[in-house]
């Protein structure tokens, strides 16, 4: 409410400021036809200069400003994949493909693709649910990782450029939670069928919002990025024969 009041007062003294100037000039040169002509001219302009600056200049730095907010949060997304996310897809990619080849034979040739085979590929993600069960093994594994890799999520959540980035915001939450489960457990040797079903869960969930980031951002990395697309595909997850030597 005092916020609302400031704005009337502020309002107010502008306005009084602009009728005592307007009083003053008549004052001293008693010429009312003159001011007239003047003010009629400046508050005709005003849908002018609000098309040019409020809109058309407001838009293009708008968009400007957003294209390097983009470039930002693609950046801290490539921290993310550099650090952890393409080690958890080498992870989890293995215990997928235990039961489903389906990813492997989406995603393993990805060099030749173009915009529109993105597009397609993201649209058959959607079609596949990833079907994990995870050994007592293979959730100890992932617990060490998570664990070392801990600050690396700490730091991500806290970048303020990804707050308008809802589904990699998404996606760090749901490996957040996924290292929380396990951390909370005393012994990730001895776990019930039930609890072991529950944590495969968790790990499906982040895993298939990851798949989705990962091939999003490899073809932000083929517009942008050649040389580090080149290493990301001698480094594909889903492809058995990668190798980060060139031959």
């Amino acid at each position: 409410m005092s916020g609302h009041r400031w704005f009337v007062t502020l309002s107010c003294l502008l306005v009084g400021a602009s009728a005592l100037l307007y009083f003053g000039h008549f004052l001293i040169f008693h010429d009312p036809h003159h001011i007239f002509i003047y003010m009629i001219g400046d508050i005709a302009f005003v849908p002018l200069e609000v098309l040019l600056v409020t809109i058309i200049i407001h838009r293009l730095l708008e968009g400007r400003e957003k294209k390097t907010r983009l470039e930002k949060i693609n950046m801290v997304i490539g921290v993310f994949f550099t650090e952890l996310g393409t080690q958890l897809l080498e992870r989890l990619t293995p215990l997928y493909a235990r039961g489903d080849k389906a990813l492997d034979d989406l995603l393993s040739d990805i060099r030749g693709w173009d915009d529109e085979r993105y597009t397609q590929a993201l649209v058959s993600l959607k079609k596949i649910s990833p079907r994990i069960r995870c050994a007592p093994s293979d959730l100890v594994a992932l617990d060490g990782l998570l664990r070392e890799k801990k600050e690396v999520l700490v730091r991500l959540l806290e970048n303020p450029n990804l707050l308008e980035h809802e589904n990699f915001t998404e996606l760090l939450w749901s490996v957040t939670h996924v290292a929380e489960e396990l951390g909370a457990r005393k012994d990730l040797h001895d776990l019930t069928e039930t609890d072991v079903a529950h944590l495969s869960g968790d790990v499906n969930r982040a895993f298939a919002i990851l798949v989705r980031e990962w091939v999003l951002y490899m073809g932000h990395l083929r517009k942008r990025y050649p040389y580090l697309f080149s290493f990301a595909l001698r480094t594909n997850p889903f492809d058995a024969g990668a190798s980060v030597e060139v031959t």
